[in-house]
């Protein structure tokens, strides 16, 4: 074992503050990372705050975590000490499930060891995120970064990458394909970068004229203002895929009626209560209403190796760890384009 520094909270209603904390020996197929940078996902607050029940305490949270290899276990064969790597949302699964056969290792149905706010898989451990100064991985877990990216801005790939880029894998994006995005932030944000990239011709859909500049410049070729019930007749049946990034409460059906014949809608967001979701909105058109949560590793190293190629990475305002309680707040108003991502070596 040895002493780590981070940021924790100590309770549902504390302010994140410094901590030491332990992080354990490097074992045979391990391997350690010092943390250059470390996003800040909207679920660390959700979890900080215990919005979802269940969480544990002291909580260091972070699963957006990229940084530099300093030491490797004995049977480690993929990684050296000065190799740039990176840690997503799992740190282990049970490997055997057949979820975990199909490189599903979040569906793990043993549950996965997720990077905070969880056990390792002896259910005993509790995990400590990425707002540290280090942390050590199993190798199976641990993900190459390109030295082509820029190093912060890759960050929040690991979590807000991988959730986009995922249900378009899964749903076979590809050139000519008419790609809806429901909400321009942290996740929409990607969805549009990503999917340009794949040859989609990609549409925004929002509630606000302001982010239509702003939805170009990421590579969207279209824009719908939803906040207008017009575009709603002007652009029905138009959609191959609709990637719904939003939290808030909102219609599921008028959005399904914006998919062709079999099309498909993918929920990422979690609104806080349950929607209604009329039967003809789907039958009319044999439309499928999904979800999807991030990527197995295997995939996730997959979208890393994509943006690499294609030189994606997330919009990012970088902070010093002492300002995290402020980007908490500013994250609740919307008040950051389009992710804060902290640089640990402040810390």
């Amino acid at each position: 074992m040895s002493t780590a520094k981070a940021y924790a909270a100590a309770s549902p209603t504390a302010a994140l503050a410094p901590l030491q904390i332990e992080r354990r020996a490097v074992g045979p197929q391990d391997v350690q990372i010092e943390i250059a940078f470390c996003g800040i996902c909207h679920s660390d607050i959700h979890q900080v705050r215990d919005e979802w029940g269940g969480s544990k305490y002291p909580m260091v949270p972070g699963h957006e975590i990229v940084g530099r290899v300093t030491a490797v276990g004995a049977q480690v064969k993929g990684f050296k000490v000065g190799d740039l790597a990176g840690v997503g949302c799992m740190v282990d699964s049970c490997r055997t499930c057949p979820s975990c056969q199909r490189n599903l290792e979040q569906f793990c149905e043993k549950g996965a060891a997720f990077t905070y706010n969880g056990t390792e898989m002896d259910r005993k451990t509790l995990t400590y995120g990425g707002y540290s100064d280090r942390v050590v991985v199993d190798e199976a877990f641990t993900l190459k970064i390109s030295p082509k990216l820029d190093l912060a801005a890759t960050a929040p790939l690991l979590c807000a990458g991988i959730t986009t880029y995922s249900p378009l894998r899964h749903w076979k994006t590809k050139k000519g394909d008419k790609v809806g995005v429901v909400g321009l932030g942290g996740l929409g944000h990607m969805a549009v970068k990503l999917a340009a990239a794949m040859g989609a011709e990609v549409t925004m859909l929002s509630t606000s004229k302001s982010k239509e500049a702003d939805a170009r410049k990421l590579g969207a070729h279209h824009f719908g203002l939803t906040s207008d019930e017009a575009t709603f007749k002007q652009l029905a049946g138009r959609f191959d895929l609709i990637i719904d990034t939003i939290s808030a409460p909102h219609d599921y059906n008028k959005y399904l009626g914006l998919l062709r014949v079999e099309g498909t809608m993918v929920l990422l967001g979690v609104p806080p209560q349950p929607t209604p979701v009329a039967a003809i909105a789907l039958i009319g058109g044999r439309r499928s209403l999904s979800g999807s949560l991030i990527g197995g590793i295997k995939e996730t190293q997959e979208m890393l190796d994509f943006c690499a190629e294609h030189n994606i990475v997330s919009e990012i305002e970088l902070i010093p760890v002492q300002q995290v309680n402020a980007a908490y707040e500013r994250m609740m108003k919307n008040d950051v384009r389009y992710r804060f991502v902290l640089d640990m070596k402040t810390l």
